[in-house]
């Protein structure tokens, strides 16, 4: 998936964290094998070389992503679509080389594309691409559903308290001891957009919630003065251009990983509109304008739980783990029981993943 991923929990004991940690690890990387369109050998890949073909019968884990896919591009109208990756990798192309995508490689590519041409059958469980060169990019989803697996076999483990970070998805379950929640830090967007490193002035406090964030803070190219950003507009075929961040808490990861990216693609008015009419979801827009950095609230935003921590991670509870879109690491400090926290990189192995366990007594 092309990500970072990190958990940070608290256990009983170094065991328990060792095993714990292992077998969350390991779900994430038998899911990047699943849903990768890094990886050629991926089962999506696998799916997306019998493109134009007769139906697939697939995965439970992928058959899931895709139909949940499916409902959140028809609640969109198509702002959210898995069937834009003729057009992603055109884009991914283009920040490489710092130079346009051909406009007739794009036509065709958009050509491609369409959530209409993903046929899913739930009772066969199989998926078909209408189209010979169709390929599907899960990058808007795939993550943030990673990080709920990750958390349901930490659970299994005896792991409750446990945050998963993948990106700028963040997952989390019951709160640390002594403490009322996760603290994560809002990133700020400056008039000129997000610098990145730039510490958050705004804090969250989660529990049993997931929260999202997706903009161009990290990955865009500048091409003739215009700052493309890497979510590409499925109704256009081109990166977007206005500096954004978008923040979406959920009740997992699946929902806030993929209303983030809908609602940079649909804008305020419209993309607030979708997070207030999807269940226990709240969202905050911020964007870069001439006069300043607006701002736009759902209408759950002011119902998330807040602290006001300093910016200063050193300062922060060891309860606590700032995470942003930037991915930066931070310091666990542990004054009272102990922390255990793993870090590795997809794609993981079992033994990377043991290798990287840190015990914070």
């Amino acid at each position: 998936m092309g990500t970072r991923f990190r958990i940070v929990l608290y256990a009983p004991d170094v065991e328990t964290a060792n095993r714990a940690a292992k077998a969350a690890f390991n779900r994430v990387a038998r899911l990047d094998n699943t849903m990768s369109d890094y990886r050629e050998t991926s089962e999506l890949m696998t799916l997306c070389q019998r493109a134009g073909g007769a139906p697939v019968e697939v995965s439970d884990d992928l058959f899931r992503v895709l139909a949940f896919s499916q409902k959140i591009a028809a609640q969109t109208g198509g702002a959210f679509d898995v069937t834009m990756g003729p057009v992603v990798r055109l884009w991914r192309r283009a920040r490489r080389t710092q130079v346009m995508p051909d406009p007739r490689r794009l036509a065709e590519a958009r050509g491609l594309t369409g959530f209409a041409k993903l046929h899913l059958d739930p009772r066969k469980r199989t998926a078909r691409l209408e189209k010979s060169g169709m390929l599907i990019d899960l990058g808007g989803v795939a993550k943030g559903y990673a990080a709920d697996e990750a958390i349901k076999v930490l659970q299994q483990h005896g792991v409750t308290r446990a945050l998963v970070a993948a990106g700028g998805d963040v997952v989390v379950s019951d709160a640390p001891p002594d403490a009322a929640g996760w603290t994560i830090g809002v990133a700020p967007l400056g008039a000129s957009g997000r610098t990145p490193g730039q510490a958050p002035a705004n804090f969250l406090l989660l529990k049993h919630a997931a929260v999202s964030t997706a903009g161009d803070a990290e990955q865009y190219v500048e091409i003739g003065g215009v700052r493309y950003s890497h979510i590409v507009d499925p109704r256009t075929g081109l990166g977007l251009t206005g500096r954004s961040s978008v923040t979406v808490v959920a009740p997992d990861g699946i929902t806030s990983d993929s209303i983030d990216t809908a609602v940079n693609v649909l804008g305020p008015k419209r993309g607030l509109k979708l997070v207030d009419s999807t269940k226990g979801t709240a969202a905050l827009i911020l964007q870069s304008t001439e006069s300043g950095v607006k701002s736009f609230e759902s209408k759950g935003w002011g119902r998330v739980p807040t602290t006001s921590s300093k910016a200063d991670n050193r300062s922060l509870h060891p309860a606590q783990l700032l995470s942003t879109a930037a991915r930066e690491e931070h310091d666990h400090r542990a004054t009272g029981g102990s922390l255990w926290s793993a870090a590795a990189e997809a794609p993981l192995s079992p033994d990377f993943a043991t290798d990287n366990l840190a015990v914070r007594e």
